[in-house]
C-alpha cells in the first residue's frame, strides 16, 4: 500500500507540473495579451522632421491601442542610429534616410527588413515676407545673406548638399545644425535669413516662415524607413507600432502634413 500511494503521489507531481510546461508556452510576450491587444509602453525613435505628424500618429495609435503608451525620442537620424547601436532601448526606429538605418541594419539590431513608409522634399524655409527676396538657391549666395544648413551627416544636410551639387551652387553656411528642426529654428529666431529644410517642417511652422519651392529639391528626394527592433522592450508593440505607420489612417495624417507616399 506504501508503494502505491509513492507512486500516485508522483503521478501527481508529474502531472502538475506537466500542466505548468503546458501554461507557459501559452505566455504572451512584453507588451501583448493573450487575446492579442497591444499593452505598455511603445518606445519610438523617430527623425525630428516626423515630430508633428508622430505625435498624432502616437495618440491615434493608443485610442487604437487602449492599454498602451506611445513615448518619442525626436532627434537627427544619425544620433538616434549611434543610440541604439550603443545599446538604448527602444522598440522602433523611424530614419529620415536609408544611410542611417543600414547603419542599424548593419550591426545586428533591426528586426526584419525596412520598409519605406514617406517621402520628403526640400524647400528654401525664409522669414514670412521674405525680406532677403530669395526665390531660389542662387540667392541664398548673396552677399550678406545668412543661410542655415543640416550638419552633413543629418539627412537633412546630405540633401542640401546632393541639391545644391545638382543646382552648381556652392554655400557657405553661416551654421551647421544636428537636426533639421535646428535650422529651421535659426530661422524663426531671425539669426538666418535662409535654411534648407524639409517642405513639411516648414508647413508646420507657417505661422513663422515661408517655404519657398526649388527645383533642384526633385534630385534630393529622402525615402524614409522604418523597422521594429531586435531587443525590443515591447516587441508585440513594435511590431503593432510599425503596421499602423504604414496603415491608412497614419497614411493620411502623413500625407496632410506635406510627406509624399512611399
Amino acid at each position: 500500500m506504501r508503494a502505491r500511494a509513492m507512486r500516485t503521489a508522483v503521478a501527481a507531481l508529474v502531472a502538475v507540473a506537466g500542466l505548468a510546461g503546458c501554461g507557459g508556452g501559452d505566455d504572451p510576450a512584453p507588451g501583448g495579451t493573450g487575446d492579442g491587444r497591444v499593452t505598455g509602453t511603445v518606445t519610438v525613435f523617430a527623425a525630428a522632421s516626423l515630430t508633428e505628424s508622430f505625435t498624432r500618429i502616437g495618440r491615434d495609435f493608443e485610442a487604437a491601442h487602449p492599454g498602451s503608451t506611445v513615448t518619442f525620442n525626436f532627434a537627427g537620424s544619425s544620433a538616434l542610429a549611434n543610440q541604439i547601436n550603443q545599446g538604448a532601448p527602444a522598440d522602433v526606429f523611424a530614419s529620415a534616410a536609408p544611410r542611417n538605418m543600414t547603419a542599424v541594419t548593419e550591426a545586428g539590431n533591426a528586426d526584419g527588413t525596412p520598409g519605406t513608409f514617406a517621402r520628403n522634399q526640400l524647400v528654401i524655409a525664409v522669414p514670412r515676407g521674405n525680406p532677403a527676396g530669395v526665390n531660389g538657391l542662387a540667392d541664398l549666395t548673396r552677399p550678406g545673406v545668412k543661410v542655415a544648413l543640416c550638419a552633413d551627416q543629418v539627412p537633412c544636410g546630405a540633401a542640401a548638399r546632393t541639391a545644391l551639387d545638382a543646382a552648381g551652387v556652392a554655400l557657405t553656411p553661416a551654421t551647421l545644425e544636428q537636426d533639421v528642426k535646428g535650422a529651421l529654428a535659426k530661422v524663426k529666431l531671425g539669426e538666418v535669413d535662409a535654411a534648407l529644410v524639409y517642405r513639411t517642417d516648414a508647413r508646420a511652422a507657417t505661422a513663422d516662415v515661408t517655404g519657398v519651392e526649388f527645383p533642384e529639391s526633385a534630385r534630393a528626394v529622402n525615402d524614409y524607413p522604418i523597422v521594429a527592433l531586435k531587443d525590443a522592450p515591447n516587441p508585440a508593440g513594435a511590431r503593432a507600432f510599425v503596421a499602423y505607420v504604414r496603415s491608412a489612417p497614419a497614411q493620411a495624417v502623413l500625407a496632410e502634413a506635406g510627406f509624399q507616399a512611399p
